[in-house]
């Protein structure tokens, strides 16, 4: 499912028009976006968490020449699955 399949989606589930749903779900995506730039935690009981964590630099090896190469460190978006999400797709 893409972003616009997931918009009509919403639109038919709530029973409102694909405006007031790309709204809505641009909404979600830019809080989350926002929360996790600050270093925050983002969780919805049962469906999972948004969190980021920290990726020191290190040492990694180019799979064409061999070469060691250095790779800079950077931050990660991580998501865990919650217990309700997890079961249904099992």
């Amino acid at each position: 499912m893409n972003k616009t399949e997931l918009i009509d989606a919403m639109a038919a589930d709530a029973g409102i028009t694909k405006a007031a749903a790309k709204k809505a779900l641009e909404s979600f995506l830019g809080n989350v976006e926002g929360s996790l730039k600050k270093g925050g935690r983002v969780s919805l009981v049962g469906f999972g968490s948004w969190s980021v964590s920290r990726r020191e630099a290190r040492d990694g090896r180019n799979p064409q020449t061999g070469k060691t190469i250095k790779i800079a460190a950077k931050n990660v978006v991580k998501f865990k699955a919650g217990t309700e999400l997890s079961s249904s797709v099992n």
